[in-house]
């Protein structure tokens, strides 16, 4: 495939599925304009490097990973950067502390366990397909969830913040 067709095929994708992709940035920041620019800065990359996409058929899978490791990599240029309760609007506070539960929860899982939940529960992907999507094996992505799903279990029953006196005495 000519590297022009190639490029045409990634800005296909990213226009077809730029929702997607903007969920899975969204479910590693938790705010709309940081996920905008994961996204933004992500399609920049895809399109810079669409001559190196292998094989077509995998555009959209090559494209998810490529969104996660910029939304990994702007997580970790941005690590503390976070807005206080205070400044938030009365209105969706609520919707913040249910994100900050939920980012908390997400927190407690390995990076790979975070991005298997993300693409299964988030983006209701089928294993054989996150499988593809981190070069896993998929048993591996079945055993990573399996665990990942019992550490937010723990959590969960722990009452969130309590989880970190509890994972002491598991």
């Amino acid at each position: 495939m000519r590297s022009a067709d190639k490029e045409a095929l990634v800005h296909k994708c990213l226009t077809e599925h730029y929702e997607k992709y903007y969920r899975i940035a969204y479910s590693y920041t938790f705010q709309e304009q940081d996920a905008m620019d994961i996204v933004q800065e992500g399609a920049y990359r895809a399109i810079l490097k669409s001559d190196s996409l292998k094989k077509p058929e995998y555009a959209d899978t090559w494209i998810c990973r490529i969104m996660m490791n910029e939304a990994v990599r702007f997580l970790e240029k941005y690590r503390g950067r976070t807005t206080p309760m205070e400044d938030l609007p009365e209105e969706g506070r609520e919707d913040q502390m249910e994100d900050l539960d939920l980012r908390r929860a997400l927190k407690k899982l390995s990076e790979v366990e975070q991005r298997i939940v993300v693409l299964r529960y988030f983006e209701e992907e089928k294993l054989t397909a996150i499988a593809k999507i981190m070069d896993l094996k998929e048993s591996t992505v079945k055993s990573s969830l399996y665990r990942a799903v019992e550490k937010l279990k723990k959590y969960m029953k722990a009452g969130g913040a309590e989880y970190g006196k509890v994972e002491k005495r598991v």
